[in-house]
């Protein structure tokens, strides 16, 4: 069977000397008690042969609720979570503000086997991040993308 495959955006903006990247707190009854090592990229799944940046942009707007911040983006690569779902990732420079975040939402059962059904907001909450608040916040497959924006913009600064 095939792995999995997910894609997002990860916006960042300077705050003076301080580098911030956007995250999101998905929604849900499960992840609602949980915070460091819950949060996420902005990204959804897409199938085999499907473009990720044009899933990217798609769950951009579907989980936020607003079009993707345009701009040239740089593709920080793709990693492995322990699932086993492989994640690609596009880095963006951008600014916006974190209140505007209108996600849709999903039907699931809560709790399990009660026969209960709800709706949930896809996610719960947004922030702007500095990287060492990010790297408390988000789950650890996803870690390796701070790493790589970092390399990224402090190669894209140096002389």
């Amino acid at each position: 069977m095939a792995a999995k495959l997910s894609a997002g955006l990860l916006p960042y903006r300077w705050r003076g000397e301080w580098l911030e990247v956007f995250l999101v707190h998905p929604g849900g009854p499960f992840w609602a008690t949980k915070d460091d090592g819950a949060w996420s990229i902005a990204k959804g799944e897409y199938e085999h042969g499907e473009d990720p940046w044009r899933t990217a942009l798609r769950e951009w707007e579907e989980e936020i609720g607003q079009p993707a911040p345009s701009g040239e983006a740089t593709l920080l690569g793709e990693y492995r979570q322990a699932s086993g779902k492989r994640i690609t990732a596009f880095a963006i420079g951008a600014d916006f503000e974190a209140d505007e975040v209108v996600s849709n939402t999903f039907t699931m059962e809560w709790p399990p086997r009660s026969g209960v059904v709800g709706e949930f907001p896809e996610v719960d909450r947004a922030e702007w991040m500095t990287l060492d608040v990010a790297r408390k916040k988000l789950i650890g497959g996803q870690q390796p993308f701070l790493d790589r924006l970092e390399q990224v913009v402090r190669t894209a600064e140096a002389p």
